[in-house]
């Protein structure tokens, strides 16, 4: 996935009640933005960090400015959760994970289950269907283990659970875990931050539920799901 436009380098000054962002542009200039990301970014937040933003003209738009990507521990970080559907779709249609390949069709954001819709639903003659939910990655606290999640999330919990289901009903169900950073060789589930999480991913994979995971190339440039890495069992 490329960008439309170059990315605007910047300087964090902080991150705030989730959805802002103030920076300093290069030129100068102090700068509120927007950030598409709501959740904790534990450790993407230092005030003083490199950041690289997107630039939007839309008259709709409160905030011209939003925040893509962050430097830290050595390497570009996508903070976007916005992006990582339209890597994981990317990766997908182009073999990158085998055995999500070859399905005849790829539907977006289907409703299943009681209340959800799943990010994906694959499907094709002589094959079962197959539910494929994405989550966005970029915590890491081992150099080479990116974890999920870094806070407690009921939501990914409840979407563990429905995948189970649709497993057990006799569809393939796929948690497909996107890291937006280069420098991860496996993905932990990181239990010591969301133990409710972590059993609901071991009661997942007792039940048919199958995990991957994506790792990307970050820059301003683009950002591009590469291979898949492992992901490390629960004990």
């Amino acid at each position: 996935m490329h960008f439309s436009s170059p990315l605007v380098p910047a300087t964090l000054i902080s991150r705030y009640k989730r959805f802002l962002f103030d920076a300093v542009l290069e030129d100068g200039r102090t700068i509120t933005g927007s950030c598409p990301n709501t959740g904790s970014m534990r450790g993407l937040t230092t005030p003083g960090s490199r950041i690289w933003l997107s630039e939007h003209d839309s008259p709709t738009r409160k905030y011209r400015h939003m925040f893509e990507m962050i430097e830290a521990d050595g390497t570009t970080v996508g903070i976007n959760t916005g992006l990582p559907n339209k890597l994981a779709e990317e990766a997908i249609l182009a073999g990158i994970v085998p055995t999500l390949a070859g399905y005849d069709l790829l539907k977006r954001e289907q409703k299943y289950g009681l209340k959800s819709r799943i990010d994906f639903l694959l499907s094709g003659e002589g094959r079962p269907d197959c539910y494929v939910e994405v989550k966005n990655v970029h915590f890491m606290r081992t150099q080479g283990l990116a974890e999920f999640p870094d806070t407690a999330t009921i939501r990914g919990a409840r979407h563990l659970d429905e995948l189970g289901d649709m497993a057990q009903a006799g569809h393939r169900a796929v948690m497909l875990y996107v890291i937006q950073r280069n420098d991860c060789d496996a993905l932990r589930i990181c239990g010591d931050l969301d133990p409710v999480y972590a059993a609901a991913f071991k009661r997942a994979a007792a039940r048919g539920v199958e995990a991957y995971a994506l790792a990307c190339e970050v820059s301003p440039q683009a950002i591009t799901a590469t291979r898949l890495i492992e992901v490390e069992d629960l004990a």
